[in-house]
């Protein structure tokens, strides 16, 4: 099968680089962007490349408007060269990828890109097909409450993309079936799901920070964090065992947005030293819209970073901090 063939060249010596690939998937405005800006800033741009997949949009914004159809549907978007070109950044290869302009609704010219020792790629579709998921190191869904994506998805839209909010309302009712279809099942195909909510019974005033839970499958190898959960550092994170949605007892982390942010800072500070890294974390991490900043975010992020730089290829002997620069 051609997804065993793509893990297959990828273990070949000429292919075990230092490359490391993780998928960011969720319906729109779940978040994906955000998280993966903060990891790719934390790598830094010269060891990261990041993809978005809306860039595999087959049509524009104005002929959308015409089609039975939405981006959420696979018909909508151009999956096969999206698959061809994972295959390349897997096994280190240029790709010439197309360019989709949010704010305009329109195609910009293609552009080059050389993948580097990090690839994030982030979109609707990544783990839509076998041959795609064998591409990835590690995969993520973002799957916040619904009501929490509806509020999201109409501020940034109506912010930065020039929709009414009526506008906004109504294709989120006409995108609905192809979510639930389309978009939902491939959570079931991520080693990681994050929902970022209000914490479960309890009754924090409004405006409180989210917490974040984040579930550690038994799919892949996930880092020891022992050293992190410390009754110090408990009153912003814990781990519990829950049974996920097909019943596997899973590991869920609960970052909690309610927690101090000294007790936050300090869980931070102790993570990324766990990484390997030197000096404080960088100030990126957790940064939301309008120069706003979730420490529940930041803390998301540097587990997800300790992945990719610790359990993803936990066989290969470069040192993490020569990884960082440090």
């Amino acid at each position: 099968m051609p997804e065993k063939i793509v893990r297959l060249d990828r273990r070949q010596p000429q292919a075990r680089s230092q490359l490391v690939m993780l998928a960011v998937v969720g319906d729109s405005a779940s978040g994906k962007t955000t998280l993966t800006s903060g990891l790719a800033e934390a790598i830094g741009e010269d060891r990261c490349l990041s993809i978005c997949a809306d860039d595999y949009h087959r049509y524009d914004r104005t002929e959308r408007t015409y089609l039975p159809f939405t981006p959420l549907h696979p018909d909508g978007n151009y999956l096969d060269i999206l698959e061809q070109h994972l295959q390349l950044l897997a096994l280190g290869r240029p790709v010439l990828k197309p360019v989709y302009d949010h704010r305009t609704g329109t195609f910009g010219r293609p552009e080059l890109v050389e993948p580097r020792e990090f690839v994030l790629v982030e979109g609707l579709h990544p783990l839509q097909t076998k041959l795609m998921r064998a591409c990835f190191d590690a995969t993520v869904f973002l799957d916040p409450p619904e009501e929490i994506r509806r509020t999201w998805k109409v501020a940034r839209d109506v912010a930065q993309r020039g929709y009414t909010q009526d506008e906004v309302m109504a294709e989120l009712e006409r995108r609905e079936r192809e979510s639930a279809t389309y978009i939902r099942p491939q959570r079931r195909h991520a080693d990681i799901v994050v929902r970022f909510a209000p914490a479960v019974a309890r009754a924090d005033p409004p405006g409180t920070p989210l917490t974040a839970e984040v579930l550690l499958r038994p799919t892949i190898q996930h880092p020891d964090l022992t050293a992190v959960l410390t009754d110090d550092l408990r009153s912003a994170m814990h781990l519990k065992i829950l049974r996920d949605a097909d019943g596997t007892p899973t590991d869920c982390l609960h970052v909690h947005g309610y927690a101090s942010a000294e007790d936050a800072r300090q869980l931070e500070e102790v993570i990324w030293s766990e990484v390997g890294a030197v000096g404080p974390p960088p100030a990126g991490l957790g940064a939301i819209a309008d120069g706003e900043r979730s420490d529940s975010l930041a803390i998301t992020q540097l587990i997800l970073l300790f992945h990719l730089l610790q359990a993803t290829r936990g066989e290969r002997p470069d040192p993490l901090g020569e990884v960082l620069g440090a």
